[in-house]
């Protein structure tokens, strides 16, 4: 049985920052990918305290990774905000991309669903053609989905798990802006989820803290380049949420997964929910149209000097 939370009208009546749940979860493990339906507690991505204001009405968004954790709550505050929503994941995924797809048309909005391998290098070309061929046009590229998997050090990582992580995490990232660059105009915005161990490093994620290095990188380079369409390029740099990617990591044992968080300066990881306003204000040019080419921190208190 899943562990408690706090019913939606408990949670408006607390701040979210003393009142979101806090480790120890249950000791729990998954196979890769996950599924946030098995995950105990479950995920918080509504946002009932979240107010939309219309910021991106009828616009059209391609969100991956978007059947659960981060990209479910972004694809879904975006429908809040009006948006149409395609959302990429794997075919394994499909029982949350249900979920999500749900939730999304509930608001009156639409949401295409493309169950695609992104480590496949035409997969980022499918991914887009089908978006704006269901609706029209592309107004907002969210390179979300991620693999990782903890080594205990470099020894263990081979050669086929470093692609892996980087087919997925990175070149995935350039393939769909490169192409998703032609339908895009002036005042859409393409956003790249990277991490704080892309700023500080991990030392049990030797490769995928590199992939979101080279995410902050490329974001601070593409920016540079699509100024002048009008386009802006940014990345939002988590700290530890609570998704499917935790207790699916290979690497972590379920007694860690059940403390994932624990050491962050407020104790406890991030819900979705609280990522999601992040996506929304960076996807919006009435909120950060003189904003490009940042990486934007939401880590829980960890602060660093860029």
């Amino acid at each position: 049985m899943k562990t408690s939370a706090l019913a939606p009208s408990e949670k408006q009546t607390q701040p979210l920052i003393t009142s979101e749940p806090k480790p120890p979860f249950p000791a729990q493990h998954q196979d890769a990918p996950g599924l946030e339906s098995k995950l105990d507690p479950a995920p918080r991505w509504r946002g009932e305290a979240y107010r939309a204001a219309g910021k991106l009405q009828d616009k059209v968004a391609l969100v991956t990774g978007g059947d659960s954790g981060i990209g479910r709550a972004v694809a879904y505050f975006y429908a809040r905000e009006g948006a149409h929503v395609a959302i990429v994941y794997l075919p394994e995924e499909n029982e949350d991309a249900r979920v999500t797809q749900e939730a999304i048309e509930e608001l009156g909005r639409k949401c295409l669903l493309i169950p695609l391998d992104l480590s496949k290098p035409n997969s980022p070309t499918i991914a887009v053609e089908k978006t704006v061929k269901e609706f029209g046009k592309l107004d907002i590229l969210v390179s979300n989905a991620a693999h990782q998997a903890r080594k205990a050090n470099l020894l263990e990582l081979q050669d086929e798990e470093l692609i892996r992580t980087y087919e997925t995490n990175f070149y995935a990232l350039v393939r769909l802006a490169r192409v998703a660059l032609p339908h895009l105009k002036p005042g859409s915005s393409i956003i790249a989820t990277s991490s704080e161990t892309g700023i500080m490093g991990s030392k049990k994620l030797p490769d995928y803290s590199s992939t979101k290095g080279a995410i902050n990188a490329f974001v601070k380079t593409l920016s540079m380049e699509l100024i002048p369409k009008g386009i802006r390029v940014n990345a939002v740099a988590p700290g530890p949420v609570w998704t499917p990617l935790n207790p699916s990591d290979a690497g972590a044992t379920p007694e860690e997964v059940g403390k994932f968080g624990s050491q962050s300066p407020m104790g406890r990881p991030a819900q979705p929910e609280e990522l999601a306003p992040s996506y929304v204000f960076l996807a919006s040019d009435a909120d950060s149209s003189f904003i490009t080419g940042i990486v934007l921190q939401v880590m829980g208190g960890e602060t660093t000097g860029g």
